[in-house]
């Protein structure tokens, strides 16, 4: 509550995440902060000992959020699913001793088919999740291979089979543009996901990051012309299939959207626990952002202590851009209200921007909401630009 450069008069939706940080294999494209998980005396995943360090992580973490709500909680990775549903169980008990969670609360694992066991989806479920976010990325064996993938495409189909029989909604992550894909195979991975009927299909594009294993050997992906080809008939299959497109790399049927990653693209708050987990938490005067340790055993070392690596906040230059950052990605913009009421600046922070996207037809705008034209979404990281500077725009 101390003085600072803002004056919000209300805070946006609250959101959890809570990050599990092992997997069986780290993928060469991955710079998530996953870890493999080495034991050569053959014992289990460190379960108690990590959610014992999560459940204090959260303690301390309360008084930043007393008296709010909570209203989704997604578990990611790492490969989550490589938790027992028991563990995962006692872990939302913590969390729903110590939250306010909406009696309607989305809540998110992800699961890799590689880790799929029959009735461990049933188990999550009743241990309290409400939807999975299956990362199958292919269907094809030659690129689950080359993308260091732990599962084949029969595994792929059985863990979207199972998830379908036991969740009421779940999302299919896939990706395009891999080494050696051409369009007639993305259209086959597109169509054998929809054969599966899933009501949400998060498609994304392969992109070397750096710190990477790809990143230091590249492989050879195909051109950009045949990547754009791609995302083109992404679009038209989901559509033909009923998903609609609501946000750059997400598809979904009427009431399946992700409510959690639609809060992160609103530019609302979340806190995270876990290690290397990131958070956004507004205050009054100031919007705030946390980054937990990395290194899992430096972390579970630590939670009972502080986790927390760096605290930095969000300065009024910086606001504009990253609140364009993420709302732009969602195909039906933002309400201009909702920029003033979240970051506390005048819509004359953005008007700019905002000017020079209508010209140039990547935007456009009534009274009420701006929204991104279908060249906006093709150029996005164009338009994202318009609005650095404290929202002046970028040459």
């Amino acid at each position: 509550m101390r003085p600072g450069t803002l004056q919000l008069q209300g805070l946006p939706p609250l959101s959890l995440y809570i990050h599990l940080p092992w997997c069986l294999k780290k993928c060469p494209y991955c710079d998530f902060n996953s870890h493999e998980w080495r034991d050569p005396a053959g014992t289990t995943l460190p379960e108690q000992d990590y959610l014992d360090a999560l459940r204090a992580d959260l303690e301390a973490s309360l008084p930043l959020i007393w008296g709010r709500s909570v209203h989704s909680v997604f578990i990611g990775g790492g490969t989550p699913s490589l938790f027992s549903p028991e563990a995962i169980d006692r872990l939302l008990g913590d969390v729903r001793a110590r939250l306010r969670l909406d009696a309607d609360a989305e809540i998110t694992l992800e699961a890799n088919p590689g880790t799929f066991e029959k009735d461990r989806f049933r188990a999550f479920r009743q241990a309290g999740i409400t939807r999975l976010s299956i990362g199958v990325q292919s269907f094809n064996d030659a690129h689950l291979v080359a993308l260091g993938r732990v599962h084949d495409r029969a595994q792929a189909i059985a863990a979207v089979e199972e998830a379908a029989m036991a969740f009421d909604t779940f999302n299919l992550d896939l990706m395009y543009a891999l080494p050696g894909q051409s369009l007639a195979d993305c259209e086959v991975d597109v169509r054998t996901a929809l054969a599966l009927a899933p009501p949400h299909i998060s498609i994304y594009h392969l992109t070397l990051e750096p710190n990477t294993y790809f990143a230091k050997y590249p492989p050879e992906l195909p051109p950009e012309d045949d990547a754009y080809a791609m995302l083109d008939r992404i679009t038209e299959l989901t559509g033909e299939a009923g998903l609609a497109r609501y946000e750059v790399s997400a598809y979904a049927r009427t009431g399946h959207q992700s409510r959690h990653n639609t809060n992160y693209w609103r530019f609302g708050d979340y806190l995270g626990i876990g290690a290397g987990a990131h958070s956004k938490l507004t205050f009054a005067h100031r919007v705030v952002r946390q980054v937990r340790l990395r290194d899992p055993r430096l972390y579970l070392e630590r939670a009972a202590i502080d986790p927390v690596a760096s605290v930095s906040e969000v300065t009024r230059a910086d606001l504009p851009f990253e609140f364009m950052l993420n709302s732009l990605r969602l195909l039906d913009g933002f309400p201009l209200q909702d920029f003033m009421d979240r970051t506390g600046l005048p819509l004359s922070a953005v008007q700019a921007g905002i000017e020079q996207g209508v010209a140039k037809g990547l935007l456009q705008r009534d009274a009420a909401r701006v929204w991104p034209t279908t060249r906006g979404i093709d150029f996005l990281s164009d338009l994202q630009s318009m609005f650095l500077f404290d929202g002046s725009a970028s040459a």
